[in-house]
């Protein structure tokens, strides 16, 4: 009777605790949300908690009739898409030949890959090397670079070692496939967990990356959404601080454009939080199973 009253308690405190934090997290997104959604004077004010007030869509009207806007988010899907392609066909591809124990040196070339995991060129190397590669202010610049993460071929690599069996390879070989059959019909239909969540590390990486972007990129029409999203946000508080000079017959229309760019940074988070809200659902069911095999076993 003690021990089921001390589970119950645990239980109750986990509840609670776990309740507590989920709150904590949410918080952001509702206020983000019905900021948004609401007047601009209400916003400034402060007046704004879980639920909008002086309900309006100006903020998305203006965020939707930017040409800049719309160009960043092609552009930041085209990024995610093909860098996320790249990615799993890279890291799938390393991790499954580095899983066969019949593959001779592999323990060296895991250690190399895992040398570059505590040791790099730096910043400028690599913008050097990008120079001579000719890659500065193009597409590529955002895809290439990032090509494989070595965290997530270990991790993938792990999951393969853990939950295919040797036999199912040796049976495939004994009926005639080759390795690439292998890789093809065997390897790849068993590993629908572990590419989703690596699918999702890759694909947010992109989506939320803008540091690549804002060294390599010169060209607005191929900034991504995360450096436009920037860049209004810097103009925003730049027509902040310029209020204090603004002439007196002209500080109200002032005002009210500085109030209209504070919701409207507000829209653009959630227009920019939006993909990767409504991606997760759907690979969710993969995340667990695919990062505790990938992770614990082996």
């Amino acid at each position: 009777m003690g021990t089921t009253r001390r589970i119950e308690l645990f239980d109750l405190v986990n509840y609670i605790v776990l309740s507590i934090v989920f709150l904590v997290v949410l918080f952001p997104l509702l206020f983000t949300i019905a900021a948004s959604f609401s007047d601009p004077v209400a916003v400034a004010s402060g007046q704004i908690w879980f639920w909008p007030k002086g309900f309006t869509l100006e903020a998305y009207r203006n965020v939707f009739a930017n040409r800049v806007i719309w160009t960043g988010y092609a552009n930041s899907i085209v990024y995610m898409v093909s860098g996320t392609t790249l990615n799993l066909a890279v890291t799938i591809t390393c991790a499954f030949a580095l899983s066969r124990s019949k593959l001779r040196g592999r323990n060296l070339i895991t250690g190399l890959f895992v040398f570059t995991m505590f040791f790099s060129g730096g910043m400028i190397p690599t913008y050097i090397l990008m120079v001579r590669l000719d890659l500065i202010d193009s597409r590529w610049a955002m895809i290439l670079p990032g090509a494989m993460s070595v965290w997530n071929m270990i991790i993938t690599r792990t999951y393969y070692q853990a939950s295919i069996p040797e036999e199912l390879y040796e049976a495939a070989k004994i009926d005639g496939c080759s390795d690439l059959g292998i890789f093809a019909r065997i390897a790849l239909p068993l590993s629908t967990p572990i590419i989703a969540v690596i699918g999702l590390f890759y694909g947010v990486g992109h989506w939320n990356g803008f540091f690549n972007a804002l060294i390599y990129l010169r060209s607005e029409m191929l900034y991504p959404l995360q450096l436009v999203l920037r860049n209004i946000l810097l103009m925003n508080q730049q027509l902040l601080m310029d209020l204090e000079s603004i002439p007196a017959e002209q500080f109200e229309w002032y005002a009210r454009q500085a109030m209209m760019a504070e919701v409207m940074k507000y829209a653009l988070i959630f227009v920019a939080s939006a993909p990767v809200l409504i991606a997760y659902p759907f690979v969710q069911r993969h995340f667990v199973k695919g990062v505790m095999i990938g992770a614990i076993k082996g």
